[in-house]
């Protein structure tokens, strides 16, 4: 059952919220409370945002969809072939993704 209005202004002129927050704090950075997550970037995601290319834009340079690229990002799928020769390229030089865009 839910506290009433007057039990939740008499409990909480017990607490020292600044006190709470610091604790919770000191508890986080000790690493006792939540959970690490590591999200693993797939090499389009990773060779994309090297380009510094919109997804349209990098699409459209592969010669792919954009659904197709979400889904290599997203590592719902993976490219093959020649598609992942170029993500290997843009990879490592994005500049040559970026001056071919330009001409």
């Amino acid at each position: 059952m839910p506290l009433t209005e007057k039990e939740l202004m008499e409990r909480d002129a017990k607490r020292n919220i600044g006190e709470e927050l610091l604790a919770s704090i000191l508890e986080v950075k000790a690493g006792l409370h939540g959970d690490v997550h590591k999200v693993e970037v797939t090499e389009a995601a990773e060779a994309r945002s090297k380009t510094g290319l919109s997804q349209p834009k990098f699409a459209e340079l592969l010669g792919v969809s954009v659904r197709t690229l979400q889904e290599w990002e997203q590592g719902r799928r993976s490219p093959s072939g020649a598609a992942r020769s170029l993500l290997h390229i843009a990879a490592i030089r994005p500049d040559v993704f970026r001056e071919v865009l330009a001409n």
